[in-house]
C-alpha cells in the first residue's frame, strides 16, 4: 500500500471528505479503515476544538494498516469509556477499540498528540 499523509482542519464537513478521499487513495471501499479515520478525526473536533489542524497518516504493508492522527494537544488524551444506552455521545473509542487490533496515544516531543490504530 502506498502511504496516505494530508494535513486538514478537524471540522465537520472534512469527515466525509476524508473518509472519501482514503477510499479513493486505497481505489476499494475499506469500511473499518474509514470507521477509524472518521472517529479518530471526530474525537478531535469534539474533545480538542473544531478548527484544529492536524495530520492524518496511513501507512502500511501485507495485511496490517496503521492510521495515526496527530493535533497539536498533548494534554487532551482519549479515554475510552462505554457510553450508556441513552448517552447521545461517548462511543467513538469503543468503536475503534472494537475495530483496530490495537490503538494507543503517543506524546510528541513538540507538544503534539498522536492518536493511533493498527488494522
Amino acid at each position: 500500500m502506498r502511504p496516505f499523509a494530508v494535513g486538514l482542519i478537524a471540522v465537520p464537513k472534512a469527515v466525509p471528505e476524508v473518509r472519501l478521499a482514503v477510499r479513493e487513495h486505497l481505489g476499494r471501499p475499506c469500511p473499518e479503515l474509514q470507521l477509524c479515520v472518521t472517529e479518530l478525526l471526530a474525537n478531535v473536533i469534539t474533545h480538542v476544538g473544531e478548527g484544529t489542524p492536524v495530520t492524518l497518516r496511513i501507512t502500511g504493508r501485507a495485511a496490517r494498516v496503521r492510521v495515526e492522527l496527530t493535533d497539536p494537544d498533548a494534554q487532551a488524551r482519549p479515554v475510552l469509556r462505554r457510553a450508556a444506552g441513552t448517552d447521545e455521545s461517548g462511543r467513538g473509542l469503543a468503536l475503534l477499540d472494537a475495530v483496530a487490533l490495537r490503538w494507543g496515544v503517543d506524546r510528541g516531543e513538540d507538544g503534539t498528540k498522536t492518536v493511533w490504530c493498527e488494522l
